[in-house]
């Protein structure tokens, strides 16, 4: 009998005690958590997505033909858009620009003229929000709207998206790609939103243009922001890009791309 006991007192301090112990126990979960926790992943950067997506996300086009896209941002407006395609019906060359759904709706005429006039159009979003602040609902939400705004005066919708501030992200771009959609963003910023005068805007354009580049202009804005150099540097920067034997293109020539 005393065996007995001796044996069940020792088979309990093994077996029992232990996992009653807290310190064993935390010690234990502890171990546990650490071998099944992953790393996690920074966000790719719009480089990275870039050289991933290489089919569906572009900063640039063919670097071997001499070949360039002028893309004017947050069309339509009533004060500069005017301006600019009367520039570019001058010169005869026809440009990309990337829509703001509410934009279209204030000004439906001056999209109208885009459109007569020949220009490729992309989907801006519809009031120029953050996309990576966005749930997926608002995200997606920001690219069917302006798709159907844009449907009712083109009878298409347009394959080309520009992210709002160039911010996308790998979420967004698998679902834009599931739905053939194009992201295109820039390889030179003319900068013109900070309301720089032409000569600045003409030199932060002509400094860093190569075969291939596009670039990034605005022809809208904000209550109380000034494009006016961006009107005043247009004429000198399409001389210029002339002179330099640079073909001015659309986007879908530039990338070869359906514009729908």
């Amino acid at each position: 009998m005393k065996h007995s006991l001796l044996f069940l007192f020792i088979l309990f301090q093994f077996l029992i005690v232990p996992f009653s112990d807290p310190t064993y126990v935390k010690a234990k979960t502890t171990f546990v958590h650490e071998l099944s926790a992953e790393p996690k992943k920074d966000p790719l950067s719009l480089s990275e997505l870039n050289n991933k997506y290489q089919n569906t996300f572009f900063l640039y086009g063919s670097k071997t033909k001499r070949e360039i896209a002028l893309t004017f941002d947050d069309a339509p407006d009533n004060i500069f858009t005017p301006q600019i395609l009367d520039i570019l019906k001058q010169k005869g060359v026809k440009a990309t620009f990337f829509v703001v759904g509410y934009r279209i709706e204030e000004h439906p005429d001056i999209f109208k003229r885009i459109i007569r006039e020949g220009h490729a159009l992309g989907n801006h979003s519809y009031n120029h929000a953050n996309f990576s602040k966005l749930s997926d609902t608002e995200f997606r939400n920001q690219i069917i709207k302006t798709d159907n705004i844009i449907k009712q005066y083109t009878g298409y919708i347009p394959r080309m998206i520009r992210p709002p501030y160039g911010n996308i992200n790998e979420e967004q771009l698998q679902w834009l790609k599931l739905h053939n959609k194009k992201i295109v963003n820039w390889n030179v910023d003319s900068l013109d939103w900070k309301g720089l005068d032409e000569d600045q805007v003409a030199s932060n354009v002509l400094l860093h243009v190569k075969p291939g580049a596009i670039i990034l202009q605005h022809s809208g804005t904000g209550t109380g922001g000034d494009l006016s150099g961006t009107v005043k540097s247009l004429p000198k920067i399409i001389d210029e890009l002339n002179k330099e034997k640079y073909n001015l293109v659309t986007i879908p020539k530039l990338l070869n791309i359906p514009a729908k």
